[in-house]
């Protein structure tokens, strides 16, 4: 038996938040939760910050002769053009190189800075002083600028750096270029540089000592028993800090630090909890799979569920044998919008071509197709992975949209063979649904099929979660990388789960509207099969990101292309809801990216398609 909460090293601060992330995924065990101090270093600075002005007439004259005339003129022929005393040109030209804009000696040279400011029509003003206090984060490794400075607190915790080594060595302010100074002040959201706009820093100067200011901390150690993986988190509150997290778990690898100095966690007790953990997953399977056998053994063939005496709300079939392929065929051929697979094994026995054909059918119809496969706990341990001939035959299959319609991947760690389909039949049992060699004889092998809602919805639930774990961790290494591929077989995982909200939300925070024609594809696939309705919000909320394309994006025309096919959708099955959408502000967007034309109306836009 494995250690409960209260017998594990975990701060009892932490405890309401290691509940929270054990409650947020079944596969995740919090082993320990440490808080730690750690410092940061605080440096107060003046910028300096200059600002454009429209220039007057006499001074866009000047600096456009400088650009134009060869060679440059003096202040002497300049009067001479204009019929003016030189006085006023020498005192004009006197202001301009007091800002930068020109050179300092005769002739008159335009600046690069002048330069810059005139195509804008402007010239700077004298710059202004601005106080703020630089941030040096050693765990995150950034400098940051704020306007407000930093209380200093006492923290009565363990100061990290006396378990590990952190590397000081971020640069001083004072000794930072100037670019990287500017470059840091825009990440951390200040308006003061915005040379777009003629808003430019030109200096930085340290003007008070650096103090030692103390932030907490928290350390936790996570046993992922889908991944069979140890992970080390740092958070500050709720928030993960990525890279410290990712440099404290290299550091581990690598033998570094020590997580019973850290955290009174020893290997041996990271064993036996790993192990545990993994018995009592095992165990939650079985006794699931159990209470369907019991269910099937109330009668000889069938049992019914009847509530109020009348309503049947399932029933638990048991196949044998021959009737098991027969029964897969005919709840394969019945989806209308999901199919769940997971088979320890895949081989093209199965995954021949009539498979193929009806795999494509389903596709062709709406249905996304997920198969999860693996028996083994790590995936290089596997005995008999999948060909990657048969990989690519499967990965094949298409949406009409030509997207992936069937996402295939190894997830491990499970001897349960599993098909659910639309979340209504359960098909569970000894059967290899995707590896069984051919033969349709007798073998000893039972299958029970189920289709009483709690136990299905108990049986989804659990599969369906490792599947979310699986896209939520693609995508990640998609976002870490801007591997677009990736960020596609997320999406596709996030469609087939009907959770295209999740990524629209995910596409719409990380700013990748590169992915928006692949979003509103996954998206057509739902409305094809009926499993997302015509007047649902996900379709405003898309709607709403238009305003943030540029029709010079690269991907425009497959933009335009994936709103005309979503719209044409929605208007087949609801003419008026389509018509709904378009409103004022989305027309005028359609108009601006071409989706539509400057001849067409809404009403006739809508009634092409119904």
């Amino acid at each position: 038996m494995f250690l409960a909460s209260s017998a594990k090293p975990i701060d009892d601060n932490l405890k309401n938040l290691v509940d929270e992330i054990e409650t947020q995924s079944s596969s995740l065990s919090v082993l320990a939760a440490r808080q730690f101090r750690y410092s940061l270093r605080q440096t107060p600075v003046e910028l300096n910050i200059k600002e454009a002005r429209q220039f007057n007439v006499l001074e866009e004259f000047i600096i456009r002769a400088a650009i134009e005339f060869q060679p440059p003129p003096t202040e002497d022929e300049l009067a001479s053009v204009l019929g003016l005393d030189s006085v006023f040109i020498q005192t004009t030209t006197a202001t301009l190189r007091s800002l930068q804009t020109l050179s300092a000696t005769s002739p008159i040279i335009v600046t690069p800075e002048g330069r810059s400011f005139y195509e804008k029509g402007s010239v700077p003003q004298p710059p202004y002083p601005v106080q703020l206090n630089t941030i040096t984060d050693p765990l995150s490794d950034k400098i940051t600028f704020q306007s407000e400075s930093l209380n200093e607190t006492v923290i009565n915790l363990p100061d990290l750096a006396d378990f590990i080594t952190i590397d000081n060595t971020i640069a001083d302010i004072s000794s930072l270029p100037l670019e990287e100074i500017q470059k840091s002040i825009q990440a951390s959201g200040l308006a003061l540089h915005v040379p777009e706009e003629g808003k430019i820093v030109t200096s930085c100067k340290v003007i008070a000592s650096t103090q030692k200011i103390w932030r907490k901390i928290s350390l936790f150690v996570i046993y992922d028993a889908l991944e069979d993986k140890l992970s080390i988190q740092i958070r500050n509150g709720k928030q993960i800090l990525e890279s410290a997290s990712n440099w404290l778990e290299v550091l581990h690898a690598e033998g570094k630090i020590s997580l019973q100095a850290l955290c009174k966690l020893s290997t041996e007790t990271i064993n036996f909890e790993r192990e545990a953990i993994l018995k009592q997953k095992n165990t939650e399977i079985e006794a699931r799979v159990e209470s369907i056998r019991q269910k099937a053994l109330e009668t000889t063939t069938k049992t019914r569920v009847k509530l109020n005496n009348s309503t049947v709300k399932g029933e638990v079939l048991q196949l044998r044998d021959g009737q098991i392929a027969q029964a897969f065929l005919e709840v394969l051929n019945s989806a209308k919008c999901q199919v769940v697979i997971y088979s320890a094994w895949v081989n093209q026995a199965v995954v021949n071509e009539n498979f193929l054909t009806l795999l494509q059918k389903l596709a062709n119809a709406g249905v996304w197709i997920l198969i999860g496969h693996g028996i083994s706990r790590r995936q290089e341990d596997e005995e008999k992975p999948i060909a990657p001939e048969v990989e690519k035959k499967l990965r094949a299959v298409k949406t009409p949209d030509g997207l992936p319609s069937i996402q295939v991947f190894w997830l491990g760690d499970s001897h349960v063979k599993e098909v659910i389909v639309d979340q209504k039949i359960h098909l569970c049992g000894s059967h290899n649904w995707l590896s069984y060699r051919g033969d349709y004889l007798p073998s000893g092998e039972s299958v029970y099929k189920v289709t009483i809602t709690h136990q299905v919805k108990e049986a989804y639930e659990f599969i369906a979660n490792r599947f979310q774990n699986h896209a939520q961790k693609l995508w990640g290494n998609a976002l870490k990388n801007r591997d677009f591929q990736l960020a596609i077989e997320s999406l596709c995982i996030w469609g087939a789960l009907g959770m295209e909200d999740i990524a629209l939300k995910q596409i719409q925070q990380n700013n990748w509207l590169e992915l928006l024609p692949v979003w509103l594809n996954v998206a057509l696939q739902g409305l094809r099969s009926k499993n997302i309705q015509a007047d649902s919000a996900i379709f405003k909320t898309a709607l709403l990101l238009l305003s943030q394309v540029s029709l010079e994006e690269a991907f425009i025309d497959l933009l335009q292309q994936g709103w005309r096919k979503v719209i044409g959708a929605i208007a087949t099955n609801s003419p008026q809801t389509a018509l709904n959408l378009l409103s004022d502000e989305v027309w005028a967007q359609f108009l601006r990216l071409n989706i539509v034309q400057e001849s067409d109306l809404p009403n006739d836009f809508i009634f092409q398609h119904t």
